[in-house]
Parts: structure tokens; sequence; C-alpha cells
């Protein structure tokens, strides 16, 4: 498997498990066993699950990274990783989060975004 692939499959593996554990708690209030958890407990269960995601952060950046013989610089990747953030951030919303909704003015920000990619990969 190329390094590209193996290092974007990674990054969005640990930016599903970012976006759980950043935002996913916002929704135990309406979940049974969890309606009565205080704070400490929020943050342990988050905490949980953001292990998961450094265990596929620090691998996709030291596979990807440049010095390491991976395919991107330091910018490169991180651009790329802010771009799957909020495609994988988008996604949760619009499926876990009814209430929310996609308007213009986001995905023009979104293109914006994907310019900057654009720009950081220009030579």
């Amino acid at each position: 498997m190329s390094k590209t692939i193996l290092t974007l499959g990674l990054l969005v593996l640990s930016n599903t498990f970012m976006t759980f554990a950043w935002y996913g708690h916002l929704k135990f209030s309406q979940m049974k066993w969890a309606s009565n958890l205080g704070l400490v407990s929020i943050i342990l269960i988050s905490w949980s699950i953001a292990l998961f995601e450094y265990a596929f952060q620090v691998p996709a950046n030291r596979i990807g990274f440049s010095e390491n013989g991976g395919p991107f610089n330091l910018w490169q990747l991180k651009v790329i990783q802010e771009v799957i953030t909020l495609t994988v951030f988008m996604g949760f919303t619009l499926v876990f989060f009814k209430n929310e909704t996609l308007r213009s003015n986001h995905l023009i920000g979104f293109c914006f975004l994907i310019l900057a990619v654009y720009f950081i990969f220009k030579k």
C-alpha cells in the first residue's frame, strides 16, 4: 500500500475518533446510560476515545512526513488533516445532529479550505 493512501486512511480514522471524542458527548444527554454522568465521567470517556485518535494520528504523521520517507511536508500534512477534519465533522454533524443544517456559507468556507490545499501543494 502506498504511503500516501496509508497516511490518508489513518488520518480519516484518526479524525473520526477525534470528532466522536470532541462532539459525541453532546448526544449523551439523550442516552439513558449516560444522561446522569458528571463532567469528569464525560471527560474520561472522551479521553478514552481520543486515545484511538492518537493511535492513528501519530503513525499517519510519521508515515506521511517527508523527512521519514513519506510524501508530504509538514505544511501539507497539516492542511490535509484540517480538510479531513472538516469533511468528517460535516458528515458527523449531518448524521448525528439532525437539527444542524449545512448552509451555503459553510460550503463556501469549505471551498476556501480546498483552495488552501491547492496553494499549500503548489510548487
